[in-house]
């Protein structure tokens, strides 16, 4: 019988389904021909293999070969399946065991020389690999992301021939991706100690710490917006080992590689405000997830907020409620992670010193209404708190740093200690609490609920805003010692950084 199957992993978003290579040799026309929905790189797998195979001193069957890539409804794209395509067609010839195929699955895109060459989304497929209990065959070049998964027997291979020796029972040829030395470090990045007075801004960035939310800062230039939202990763707590193994899956089915020194530490992404749509939540022809992916369980910075596209901010809306991206195709659907905490920076008008006490502001009303209006109401009513970062006095940046002033280790550990009262309660933060939870862990006495009432009307708040300002409350009580019950002090404080008003003044 001249048929042999061999097992791989396509690329479907952060999944990775299964795909069964089927090789079958028959009489007829020699030639080769490869069924099963393939796109155009997986159709050319045909020459590339031809060569790898005669460069590697096999023999290519001088048969009609036909190959079929099964599930036949799932696209498959990319040079991932060259090297199960080339077993395949060796096993089905009787050139290496077929008995050794059927507990193992094989990524890699082969070189004409017979080098395997490294692809991307290696990280899902090792996951769903783990789930089967089966062996994983990777390029060296991979051999970084498989060393994250030390629960798989995964073997990094050089060439074709080593793969096929392996399977004749060479067992030295393939190196355990598991020997590999994965190193870690403790440092954190940015140190919020470097960043001089703006103690309401830290105070904020610490909420938005300890509850997973939203930030908006602004103010004149210079007066540390960038600092502190670069700081805000180094003072949230660690991220749990599935966290950071989620976050490194998109990196992998992004194509970028993975740092071992720092893959636990949470990401932070700063695209420039010439980014597209498309750039920030993901998508193309074939969709790859944006910058909000990439960004997932850490931090995406927008800064110069009206600078960008309205259309760019308005997509944004959705993935700050859901924390995830649906990208529809007229073929597919495929869904990126994007539980990110957003963070904004921007000036209060054209010119940047509204407001500000040391230059005069140039701007007219009419221009500063028309520049904070590039963010829309649905946008900000999004954002949980929005904080003034004033201009720092000359006289405290050129003195020692004051004894108010603590690094980001410190804080953290407070934001820990903080986030594990939300935890203990509902076992997540208090930004993606439901309103059923809201309703249990934030209720008010009724003296402290007619005060909230007034303000909110007051205010003019939307039903959202004030589920979002009772969260922001619930975390303030957190940092209170973890108070049990509101009190009015926790609402006002959660209140005076609804600071939408500024925007639409």
């Amino acid at each position: 019988m001249s048929l042999a199957v061999t097992l791989s992993r396509a690329q479907e978003g952060v999944a990775a389904p299964q795909v069964m290579v089927e090789v079958h040799l028959s009489g007829g026309l020699p030639g080769t021909h490869i069924v099963g929905l393939p796109e155009a790189a997986v159709r050319e797998a045909r020459d590339r293999v031809r060569v790898a195979i005669q460069s590697a001193a096999f023999e290519y069957p001088n048969r009609r070969v036909t190959v079929n890539l099964a599930p036949a409804e799932l696209p498959k794209d990319g040079g991932r399946f060259d090297l199960a395509i080339a077993l395949g067609i060796l096993a089905a010839g009787n050139q290496v065991p077929r008995e050794k195929l059927d507990d193992c699955e094989f990524l890699g895109e082969l070189a004409l020389s017979g080098q395997l060459r490294p692809v991307s989304g290696v990280l899902p497929a090792l996951l769903r690999a783990r789930a089967r209990g089966r062996r994983v065959v990777v390029p060296r070049a991979n051999a970084d992301e498989a060393a994250l998964i030390p629960e798989v027997d995964v073997r990094v291979a050089d060439t074709l021939s080593d793969v096929c020796g392996w399977l004749r029972g060479s067992q030295e040829l393939l190196q355990p991706a598991a020997t590999l030395t994965l190193t870690s470090d403790n440092d954190v990045g940015p140190d919020l100690i470097d960043v001089r007075g703006q103690l309401q801004a830290r105070r904020a960035l610490e909420i938005t710490a300890v509850g997973g939310h939203h930030l908006l800062l602004m103010g004149p230039p210079g007066t540390g917006k960038t600092m502190l939202a670069e700081r805000l990763p180094g003072i949230l707590p660690p991220m749990s080992e599935s966290e950071a193994l989620e976050t490194c899956a998109v990196l992998s089915v992004a194509g970028q590689n993975v740092d071992l020194t720092h893959w636990r530490r949470r990401p932070f992404r700063a695209p420039h405000h010439t980014a597209s749509a498309v750039a920030l939540v993901g998508g193309g022809s074939q969709p790859r997830p944006g910058e909000i992916s990439l960004a997932h369980n850490g931090v995406l910075f927008l800064d110069e907020l009206p600078e960008f596209s309205r259309h760019v901010l308005e997509v944004l809306r959705e993935p700050l409620e859901s924390g995830s991206i649906l990208i529809s195709r007229a073929a597919r659907q495929l869904r990126f992670p994007a539980q990110f905490q957003f963070v904004g920076a921007m000036n209060p008008c054209p010119c940047g010193y509204a407001g500000d006490t040391r230059q005069r502001c140039r701007c007219t009303p009419d221009q500063v209404q028309r520049y904070r209006s590039r963010i829309s109401g649905p946008l900000l009513d999004r954002i949980d708190l929005c904080v003034e970062v004033p201009a720092v006095p000359l006289s405290e940046l050129s003195t020692q740093r004051s004894a108010y002033a603590e690094d980001s280790a410190t804080v953290r550990k407070r934001v820990m200690r903080a986030r594990q009262h939300a935890l203990a309660r509902a076992g997540r933060p208090n930004a993606e609490i439901s309103n059923r939870e809201l309703e249990r862990d934030c209720a008010l006495g009724p003296a402290e609920r007619k005060w909230f009432d007034a303000a909110l009307e007051r205010l003019g708040l939307s039903a959202r805003a004030y589920h979002r300002t009772l969260r922001v409350a619930r975390t303030i009580a957190d940092l209170d010692n973890g108070a049990a019950a509101l009190d009015r002090q926790h609402l006002a404080e959660a209140l005076q950084y609804r600071r939408l008003s500024l925007l639409s003044d």
